[in-house]
């Protein structure tokens, strides 16, 4: 240490101070920041400009980075991106409406913005009833953003729930489907869930066609966006029929019927009811396995109705005519199994007494003249093989044998065997009626000209007048008499075939069918009407075949719809009906009187 001279006037020691320390980097800049110095400005000027710069930086990333985020979005707009999107209206073929779309409201819920859950479950439970507490109380304890509380509340609930005025809880707006003719066309239109997403018929088939997308893209937010749909029902020949179905099957004590209109021109299914049905506004009552429909869905063995089909199929081979004979002297033998007539003659039959009294053995015998293959092709080409394919989802693969046998070919002839979609029969026996077109069914409006651009020509335009000549005659002296209604010249014809239980056929359990065409010498519309297990009555005899009660019913249902339809009667028989034959010497009275129970 180095000692100042030493002053006698200072009471201090005299030592001279070490030269002081520079301070550091940092509190020199803080120094020079908060120091009024002048000539430190231009440091204090770069310094905030940094800090300025860093701190807008910073606001900068984070907006960035909020753009690019998902938005989690507010409760209404949660709830908007939630409700059930619109559909379009869908009409009958007049233009009535059949579905439509009407808006209700709906409660939600933002469980993040709620102050109190268990006031809020407390209050809401108390305006909303059926609304469970406890769950409630767990959907509101979520930390989602949006739950749903109740959809599809009474305007009551609704005005109660805005005067609680409960932060977090909401009301809006969304669509709900509604069918105001209840089950009339219930099957046909199928339903739409709480969502109004299409579960099933007509309803799933709008989906199908790319509405569901539209939604999901947000388009076609309003009914108006969207195109009415025209199916090819009549809902009012849909109700008639529904009605007298309905009475059939409750006055012979059947399980299940179903019946159904085909426009044999276009394919058009003009009517269809399947009993027991559902009212689409209560969707939850289409899952019971009872109400299915059984036109489209179920598949039976058809009985006789299927003779049209082997007959043609001999006919349009032309290794018959209507002049052909038929051994039917006794039981076809095959093997240990023996095939048996309901109305044995025991002689030979011509080809319109084949029909005429149902025969097994004569029908069995052409088909056998045709042979496995030509048989097995046949029906393929009629569609009876395969899965038929309708606007419907709903539809059923029909059940033949796999490895198919003469003595198959000799029973699915007659009706046994193989079974089928009612539905899919009808478009069979629709081609047979209207010149050889086959033509897929179809739900949807569409013109002769559409229907005829993809329909297919099966058999020749004489093979399909000789059946609705024998479809005439079965129903004037045949087994389809009771059928025979007053002016609409019609030809029918019945089917009874015997239900497998167990295995093994049950002749006590019956399913029943009746086909009938109207008219037959211009034929508009097929007819067909299907029993589950009907009942013998006193009226009737204790017969349960067919003639006597889908028979009855298709009759009923011709007297009621033919003047919805525009079928006008005729009272005087068509002056030669069929051309064709009449050339050839054929009229209405060749074959005596068969009568008979409608087997």
């Amino acid at each position: 240490m180095t000692h100042a001279p030493f002053d006698p006037h200072s009471n201090l020691p005299n030592v001279v101070a070490a030269p002081a320390q520079k301070p550091s980097g940092w509190r020199r800049v803080m120094r020079d920041m908060f120091s009024t110095r002048l000539s430190k400005s231009p440091s204090r000027i770069r310094v905030a400009a940094l800090g300025f710069l860093a701190l807008y930086g910073l606001i900068c990333g984070k907006l960035v980075y909020l753009g690019f985020k998902p938005d989690p979005g507010t409760g209404q707009h949660a709830a908007a991106k939630a409700v059930s999107a619109s559909r379009p209206d869908i009409l009958d073929r007049n233009g009535e409406v059949l579905a439509s779309d009407v808006k209700v409201m709906s409660v939600f819920a933002e469980p993040r913005k709620l102050i109190d859950k268990d006031e809020a479950t407390e209050l809401l439970t108390a305006v909303l009833p059926d609304v469970n507490a406890q769950e409630l109380r767990n959907r509101l304890a979520t930390k989602k953003g949006f739950v749903w509380v109740k959809r599809e509340v009474t305007q009551h609930q609704r005005d109660e729930v805005f005067h609680l005025g409960l932060p977090g809880v909401g009301l809006i707006a969304e669509n709900k489907r509604v069918y105001p003719n209840g089950p009339i066309g219930a099957h046909v239109l199928g339903f739409a869930n709480i969502d109004n997403a299409g579960i099933a018929g007509i309803e799933k088939y709008i989906d199908g066609r790319g509405l569901a997308d539209l939604h999901n893209m947000g388009f076609a937010a309003t009914p108006e966006d969207l195109k009415p749909i025209s199916l090819s029902l009549d809902i009012r020949a849909t109700h008639a029929l529904r009605d007298e179905l309905d009475k059939g099957v409750k006055h012979f004590k059947a399980k299940a019927g179903a019946a159904a209109i085909l426009d044999v021109n276009t394919g058009e299914v003009i009517a269809l009811a399947s009993l027991p049905d559902y009212d689409p506004n209560k969707p939850t009552d289409a899952l019971d396995p009872l109400h299915i429909n059984r036109m489209n869905v179920g598949v039976y063995e058809m009985g006789s109705t299927f003779k049209a089909l082997t007959i043609a199929m001999a006919l349009d081979s032309g290794k018959i005519n209507l002049n052909s004979h038929l051994d039917a002297r006794g039981a076809l033998s095959f093997g240990r199994f023996k095939i048996h007539d309901y109305h044995a003659q025991n002689r030979a039959l011509t080809v319109p007494e084949v029909f005429t009294y149902s025969s097994n053995i004569g029908t069995a015998r052409m088909a056998m003249g045709q042979g496995v293959e030509k048989h097995k092709a046949f029906l393929r080409k009629m569609g009876q093989l395969s899965r038929m394919r309708t606007e419907l989802p709903e539809s059923a693969e029909p059940l033949y044998p796999k490895n198919w046998s003469e003595l198959n070919t000799m029973t699915i002839a007659f009706g046994h065997g193989l079974a089928v979609a009612p539905l899919q029969a009808m478009m069979a026996v629709g081609a047979l009626m209207n010149g050889g077109y086959l033509m897929s069914p179809t739900f949807i409006k569409r013109s002769e000209t559409e229907a005829r651009g993809s329909a297919e020509q099966v058999i020749k335009p004489e093979t399909s007048e000789a059946m609705r000549y024998l479809m005439r005659l079965n129903a004037e002296i045949g087994t389809a008499k009771k059928v025979d209604v007053d002016g609409y010249f019609v030809g029918g014809k019945t089917g009874t075939a015997e239900k497998v239980i167990g295995g093994h056929y049950n002749k006590n359990r019956l399913f029943t069918t009746f086909m009938a065409v109207a008219p037959a010498d211009q034929p508009k519309y097929l007819f067909l009407t299907i029993m589950d297990e009907p009942q013998g009555l006193p009226e009737t005899g204790g017969y349960a075949t067919a003639a006597y009660n889908s028979g009855h019913v298709t009759g009923e249902i011709i007297q009621r719809v033919g003047p919805i339809l525009g079928l006008a009667p005729r009272f005087e028989p068509p002056h030669q009906p069929f051309p064709l034959l009449a050339k050839l010497g054929y009229g209405m009275a060749n074959v005596p009187a068969t009568g008979g129970h409608g087997h």
